[in-house]
């Protein structure tokens, strides 16, 4: 398993400017904060839904699609590691103000949407609630690594 800072450092991928080694730096941070006291199953059912928000609002964070030796295709992915962080309710409450306040490109999922089952019901569970009051288990924000980071103070890395 990577750690935080070597995934945080650098990606090397084979595009890089002099050598196929060279080091890929990312501008950018995409990162999904959970709250910690949600059930397993749930956290990797929210990561999902809260990424799969980003590359819409965001197409720039899509790479490529991928191909294999055999030249089955596949489809494309982030382009840069994906970040996954925990906290409370009030670190994740804290967190999502900081994002709307940087007008970050920001996706949550709120406890309500845990009994909806398609994405119209979802949609109408966020919509009664004020941005203050949304009862929020995580989100995941694309940004400028520097206010990314600034959005996730006092969240930890998941375990």
């Amino acid at each position: 398993m990577r750690t935080k800072d070597e995934t945080e450092a650098e990606v090397r991928v084979g595009t890089g400017a002099g050598s196929e080694d060279a080091p890929v730096r990312f501008d950018t941070k995409i990162a999904v904060l959970l709250r910690d006291d949600l059930e397993p199953w749930q956290r990797l059912n929210v990561t999902a839904f809260v990424v799969s928000g980003l590359g819409t609002a965001s197409p720039e964070v899509v790479g490529g699609p991928y191909a294999d030796a055999d030249d089955t295709t596949y489809l494309p992915m982030f382009r840069q590691p994906v970040l996954v962080f925990q906290g409370t309710k009030e670190t994740l409450t804290t967190a999502h103000a900081r994002a709307l306040s940087r007008s970050l490109a920001t996706a949550v999922f709120t406890s309500d949407l845990f009994s909806t089952g398609n994405d119209r019901d979802n949609r109408a569970a966020v919509r009664a609630v004020g941005k203050d009051r949304l009862d929020l288990v995580g989100m995941a924000v694309y940004g400028p690594r520097n206010a990314v980071d600034k959005i996730l103070k006092g969240a930890r890395m998941h375990p």
